[in-house]
Formats: C-alpha cells, sequence, structure tokens
C-alpha cells in the first residue's frame, strides 16, 4: 500500500473493458481492486497486474449481493487507507422481443446494471464523503438515450441506470465528489452474441480504445469534471 499511488474499484474486471482499464491503470500506478464473478479470469489478471508491478486484490462475486459488495469495498478501504475512483462497469444484456423475456431475465439485467451500480456507489460514497473528493464513473450505453427494436429490457435498464447516475451527480458535488457517464456504442468485446474479434467487429471500438477514453476521464485536473462522454465508432450512425 502506498498513500502516493491512486485507488480504484473496477466492475466487471475480467473481460473487455474492465480488463483492459485494469491493464492500463495498472501501468500507471494504479492500487487496484477488481471485482468480476470469474474467480479464475480474476486471479489470471491479477497475476498479469502484479508483474506489471503492483498486487491488486480481487473479489468474485454478485455486484447485486449487498453483502459481498460491502466485503470488498471495506476491505479495499481497508487495504489501500482510500477509495479514489469507482468505476461501474459490470453490466449484463438480454435482446429479443419483449414476451420472450422471463422476469427472472428482467431481475437478472436490472440486478447487474442498476442494483449493482447502486450499492457500488452507495457503499463507496462515505469513503469519498470523508476524503472530500473522489470520481464515480458508469460505464452505461448509448442506449441509456435512444431504444431500438428488441431492446425494451436492455434499454429500460441503462435508462435507469443513467437516471440514477444523474441525480448521484447532483446529489455529490457539493462533496467534492466528480460523476462521469461514459455512453459507449459498438464495442468488440464479449458482451455481443459474435464473439471478441470477430471480422464483423473490425470497425468498432476496442477494448483498449474504451480504456484510452476512460482514463482520459479520470486524468483531469481537480478542478475539471467531465460530466457525460458519447462515444462511437465513425462507421456507426447515432
Amino acid at each position: 500500500m502506498n498513500q502516493n499511488y491512486p485507488t480504484a474499484i473496477i466492475t466487471g474486471a475480467s473481460k473487455g473493458i474492465g480488463r483492459a482499464l485494469a491493464l492500463l491503470l495498472a501501468g500507471h500506478n494504479f492500487q487496484l481492486s477488481l471485482i468480476a464473478r470469474n474467480q479464475g479470469e480474476l486471479k489470471d489478471l491479477a497475476a498479469e497486474i502484479t508483474e506489471i508491478g503492483h498486487r491488486p486484490l480481487y473479489f468474485a462475486g454478485d455486484i447485486a449481493d449487498e453483502a459481498f459488495i460491502k466485503m470488498a469495498i471495506e476491505k479495499t478501504a481497508h487495504t489501500f487507507q482510500k477509495i479514489d475512483f469507482l468505476i461501474n462497469n459490470a453490466g449484463v444484456g438480454a435482446f429479443g422481443p419483449t414476451e420472450s423475456y422471463t422476469s427472472e431475465k428482467w431481475d437478472q439485467v436490472f440486478d447487474t446494471n442498476v442494483k449493482g451500480t447502486f450499492l457500488c456507489t452507495q457503499h463507496v460514497l462515505p469513503h469519498m464523503k470523508e476524503a472530500k473528493k473522489g470520481h464515480l464513473i458508469t460505464i452505461a450505453s448509448d442506449v441509456a438515450k435512444r431504444v431500438f427494436d428488441g431492446g425494451s429490457l436492455y434499454c429500460a435498464s441503462k435508462y435507469a441506470q443513467h437516471a440514477f447516475t444523474e441525480a448521484v451527480r447532483k446529489e455529490v458535488r457539493k462533496d467534492g465528489i466528480k460523476v462521469s457517464t461514459v455512453y459507449s456504442g459498438l464495442v468488440d468485446s464479449h458482451f455481443h452474441a459474435d464473439p471478441q474479434g470477430d471480422p464483423s467487429h473490425a470497425d468498432w471500438l476496442s477494448p483498449e480504445n474504451m480504456a484510452d477514453s476512460i482514463y482520459y476521464i479520470m486524468n483531469q485536473p481537480a478542478h475539471v469534471v467531465i460530466d457525460e462522454l458519447m462515444i462511437h465508432p465513425l462507421s456507426q450512425e447515432y
């Protein structure tokens, strides 16, 4: 633990955008706390980051499980003595006609995309308020501001995530806490039906493109906050 190094919690850290961001931040001397469901993938990522120079914490579990999230955040705060950044990146999707969704699928998507963002934010805020600084960054989607055929469930969850983040921004600005939301278009990641690296994704954003953009938001002077960033591949209309 080194008080001179910034500390960041990343959810959904084991794949895609979260993984790319973790590796980028590790190269910039961040102390990292990594949260995802897959224990094996987290362990492999932690080993890769340790080789870069800093041993991260990692926690395998469900971000909609309040006891798990509280434990992970408290252990992070105890180990590093501060939490400078929370990146709410974990997300799941479900697509198709509205009548095709089960109530269980509805709950699963809202639990991860909305409840998980709420729980992580809620349990990090006391540490940031005590420090009178901190930065909450939520990786949303451009469908938090538009809708598409077959996306009623996913769009609803992202609209809710957007509204929650917008309200928190107004709530904590007076406490010196920054809140940023990233609205991304098509990203070549595991999130889609085709695998990451599929030729059909050639013109899409890469996880590394997203990581660079998030790091740009994180790396602003103390008096500057980027409230929102809308980002797309040039090949995608918006």
